[in-house]
């Protein structure tokens, strides 16, 4: 079996997911091929998996590969391909997707998923993702494609409507969504045994039906407790909260993320609400910052102190692969085309976030049905952009990105027409040689 990671400079994702690989016995004899562009990176993540290596047993073999012209050598003969690239990385490409639209008077907190910053990302990202599935298509035809990298609608979307390959978007979210929601609301001793459903698409998934291991709607009692939460004025997770007093439901990515995915909270006439929503703007560049000092400091004393004892992580990849080989049924909340409707009341050329079972004939979404109708509105708003997003990467019409920039909730509810294609001109100047050219 031959893994490749692409992107594999991403140190600290891609050591968590060959540690889950290596702590499997149906997997850890694997091929680890490393592709980067970056060789420091490269390197410093090619030494930390050889002691991770030796410490769990020597099991597998680790292979690296550099820059584009190792591109196919290390996607030859692959099975699984994992993807986590970062097209332009912090320095340029986010400080621009933020420092740019400040100038407008435009804010942002994240920027990854949606807004101007998740559509500049997009447009930076799909060109390489295409010269990916090229690659594959001609040296390991039949892998699987696991994407990671943001923004996973966007991203997933084009390669499940363009590549010939087969793909599936995964995020973390879905996971911890419900856990972390009974843990704040101190509701600790519901959590063993709980059935849920999720579903919408990512970062906006909705924790449609949670109940305990007897059956009893938890809703009810949520709704009860999460009123003292929105009362805390320290309380980080407002937004989300409000979304379950306000659309009755509450959903999968973070009230920093869903802050900027919409028109309801970052509003210049209203500068209140950020304080009031303990709103965090400029909190990916900060993010990004203490990330790569925090990886130096990491290495260093790794490589000073060695490896510590992990436990296997939460992330889908290593149980994709285990459940695929071994044809063992694995539930995984997966990020796929609407084909057929799997959620009735949105388009079918959407990327949905749906339950999705893993066998070994590979992974099989859930139909879910309908949304409620303010669900699926509220996603609406967000698959607008992408589709509009996907269609600018996919022709290098410049007018697709002025109107995805338009119809885009914060963006749009904050700036006139004229200053949106004014500033998404200069964030095209601005990105050079990381976009192609638009017409």
């Amino acid at each position: 079996m031959k893994i490749t990671f692409m992107g594999a400079g991403s140190a600290a994702f891609t050591r968590n997911v060959v540690g889950d690989c290596m702590a499997s016995e149906v997997i850890r004899d694997a091929v680890f091929a490393l592709y980067d562009i970056d060789g420091e990176r490269l390197h410093e993540c090619y030494t930390i998996l050889l002691a991770m290596q030796e410490k769990m047993g020597g099991h597998g073999t680790i292979e690296c590969y550099l820059g584009v012209e190792n591109r196919k050598a290390a996607l030859q003969d692959a099975d699984f391909v994992i993807n986590t690239i970062q097209v332009g990385g912090y320095d340029p490409c986010t400080i621009i997707d933020f420092e740019v639209p400040k100038k407008y008077g435009l804010r942002q907190t994240i920027g990854d998923t949606l807004g101007i910053g998740g559509i500049m990302r997009t447009l930076r990202t799909i060109p390489v993702l295409k010269d990916f599935a090229d690659d594959m298509e001609e040296v390991c035809p039949g892998a699987l494609f696991l994407n990671y990298t943001n923004p996973m609608a966007m991203n997933s979307g084009f390669l499940q409507r363009y590549t010939g390959i087969r793909s599936v978007g995964l995020c973390h979210s879905v996971q911890v969504c419900s856990q972390r929601l009974l843990t704040r609301l101190g509701m600790e001793d519901r959590l063993e045994g709980r059935k849920e459903l999720i579903a919408g698409i990512n970062h906006m998934a909705w924790l449609l039906k949670i109940e305990d291991k007897n059956g009893v709607d938890l809703y009810p009692e949520i709704k009860v407790r999460m009123e003292e939460q929105l009362a805390d004025p320290e309380c980080k997770d407002k937004v989300r909260l409000e979304y379950i007093r306000n659309f009755g439901y509450y959903c999968t990515e973070s009230s920093e993320h869903n802050a900027e995915y919409n028109m309801f909270y970052i509003k210049s006439r209203y500068p209140e609400l950020i304080d009031r929503y303990n709103i965090p703007l400029d909190e990916y560049p900060r993010r990004c910052v203490k990330l790569i000092e925090g990886w130096k400091k990491e290495y260093a004393e790794l490589i000073e102190n060695g490896l510590k004892p992990r436990e296997r992580s939460r992330e889908y990849a290593s149980r994709i692969i285990e459940s695929i080989t071994t044809d063992s049924p694995y539930q995984i909340g997966g990020n796929v085309l609407n084909t057929g409707n799997l959620i009735s009341n949105l388009p079918e050329e959407a990327c949905v976030e749906v339950p999705c079972l893993v066998n070994g004939a590979g992974i099989h979404p859930c139909r879910v049905g309908s949304l409620p109708v303010q669900c699926a509105a509220m996603n609406m708003t967000n698959i607008n952009v992408q589709l509009l997003t996907i269609e600018a990467a996919r022709t290098l019409k410049k007018d697709h990105i002025y109107q995805a920039a338009m119809l885009d909730p914060h963006t749009g509810s904050e700036l006139d027409i004229d200053t949106i294609k004014k500033m998404v001109d200069e964030l095209i100047e601005a990105h050079g040689s990381y976009l192609p050219e638009y017409h």
